[in-house]
Formats: structure tokens, C-alpha cells, sequence
């Protein structure tokens, strides 16, 4: 018996009307939809009238279900996966699915289709010549801290995914590793109240500090600036302080800058320039 088919198919991230011609051709010849929440993809299909059998595959049920799946393709069943909104594969189990069925052979095909990141990276303003994509970041602890060191020195335009009761809590973690960057948040892309916020990462706190923050949030930060691959080797720190100072810049906004070419801790640099 011929193999199966695993289509990727993308659904929209808010408006119905975007989803291709072609995905819905292959809703409505596959033999099986594998769904996120089968709730929010039958509102979908009831939307477009197709009626197909529906199972969920989730994060909580991947392992099992992914083996459920492989064993139709393998008997040569023909499978849709969507999930909830935008390209399955993108920050969903879908991609656990998809290395099974490269695994075992099984032909994958991609449709193109709707993807929030890509949106909001094309409204938001800075380069897109170069980007990386980090979904969602680690909740807390050392993981968190440590995505972020790496992050500050990422010279590529950066593209994170948010929940709004964690939105806060991100733009004042970004502002301490960072630095007072320009980004662009993008919330409810494609939906009734779509919003776009461009500015610095201050201007940011300050806005959804004031507004509570509702929908799903893509977060486009700008990249770190190339600084020249400079030896200090002959010029002492205090030296380095001074060198600032005289181009007009305050003693606080020279010992930061210097902290920051230099990668040393600001106290450190703060001590050696205490008496200028």
C-alpha cells in the first residue's frame, strides 16, 4: 500500500478570509484533520462548509497521538495539520510530527499561508534584511537571564512572542539587558483591533501601563549596534571616561558606554572614574 500524505496547512490569525485556495482544496480531499482545538478549526470548516473527521493533536497529547498519526500515514491515509492560528511547526507541536514523518519517509508538504511573525516584522519599521526568530522566551529564572545575555548582543533584528499577562513583565526585561531600544508590538494582527506600537522600549512600559494589554503580542526589538572590534589595551579606563567626557557626554552616560564597549561591570568602571 502507497504511503500517506502530511499536509501543512496554515489558517488564518484572525480574519477567515485569509487562507489560500489550495489549503482549502486539501481540507476538503484529506481523510483526516489533525487539529490543535478541534472547537476553534471546526468554526473554520462550518465557516467553508467542509466536513471532515477531526482529531486533536496537542502538547499534552503529541507523544501518544504523533504515533496515532504516523500509523495512518503509514496505511496510507492522506492528513491535514493545522493549529490554532497562523504555520503549524511555529512555536506548536507541530514540528515534533513533522521530524516523525521525515523520519519514516513519509512525504511532508508545506502550503504557504498566513504567519504572524512575518507580519509584524514587515509593519514594524526596522531592517528585515537579517532576523531571528525566538517565540516565546523562558518564563523565569536563570533560563530567562540567560536567553536575554545572548539576546543582547544579537545584531539581527529580533522577533519574540508574548501572551498580554506577561507583556510587562517582557518589555521591563528587555529594557534592563538591552537597553532603551526602538521596538514595535504588534497585538490582535488581522482582527477587528489591530494595533501597532512603534517606539522606544520607555515608551513601550509606559503605553501598556497605562492601557491593559489584550490579545496576543508579537514584540520586534532592534538589533545591537555594530561596535568596532576596538583594543583598550593602551588606554586605561579612566582615560576611556575622560575621552567621552570631553566629547560632551555626562560622567553617568560616559561610564555606561565605556561599560558596555569594554563588557565589564558598570560599578567597576563607575570606581576607577569616582574622582573625575
Amino acid at each position: 500500500m502507497d504511503r500517506g500524505i502530511l499536509y501543512i496547512c496554515p489558517t488564518p490569525i484572525g480574519n477567515l478570509e485569509d487562507i489560500t485556495l489550495r489549503t482549502l482544496k486539501v481540507l476538503k480531499e484529506v481523510d483526516l484533520i489533525a487539529a490543535e482545538d478541534t472547537r476553534r478549526t471546526v468554526k473554520l470548516l462550518n465557516h467553508y462548509d467542509i466536513k471532515k473527521p477531526l482529531i486533536s493533536y496537542h502538547e499534552h497529547n503529541k507523544l501518544v497521538r504523533g504515533e496515532q498519526l504516523l500509523e495512518k500515514l503509514i496505511n496510507g491515509n492522506k492528513i491535514a495539520l493545522v493549529t490554532d492560528a497562523g504555520m503549524p511547526g511555529i512555536s506548536d507541536p507541530g514540528a515534533d510530527i513533522i521530524r516523525l514523518c521525515i523520519e519514516e519517509c513519509i512525504e511532508v508538504v508545506a502550503l504557504p499561508g498566513p504567519t504572524a511573525f512575518v507580519l509584524a516584522l514587515v509593519l514594524s519599521g526596522l531592517p528585515t534584511d537579517r532576523f531571528v526568530f525566538e517565540g516565546f522566551l523562558p518564563s523565569k529564572g536563570k533560563e530567562r537571564k540567560d536567553r536575554l545575555n545572548v539576546l543582547r548582543n544579537e545584531k539581527r533584528t529580533i522577533i519574540i512572542y508574548e501572551a498580554p499577562h506577561r507583556i510587562k513583565h517582557l518589555l521591563k526585561d528587555l529594557l534592563g539587558s538591552l537597553g532603551n531600544r526602538q521596538i514595535s508590538v504588534s497585538r490582535e494582527l488581522t482582527k477587528v483591533y489591530e494595533e501597532t506600537f512603534r517606539g522606544c522600549l520607555l515608551e513601550a512600559i509606559e503605553k501598556f501601563n497605562l492601557q491593559e494589554p489584550k490579545g496576543e503580542f508579537v514584540l520586534v526589538v532592534e538589533g545591537a549596534e555594530d561596535v568596532e572590534d576596538t583594543s583598550f589595551d593602551d588606554m586605561s579606563i579612566k582615560e576611556h571616561i575622560k575621552m567621552y567626557m570631553d566629547e560632551g557626554l555626562s560622567k553617568k552616560d560616559s561610564i555606561k558606554k565605556v561599560a558596555k564597549e569594554r563588557n565589564i561591570p558598570k560599578n567597576q568602571v563607575y570606581r576607577e572614574g569616582i574622582d573625575l
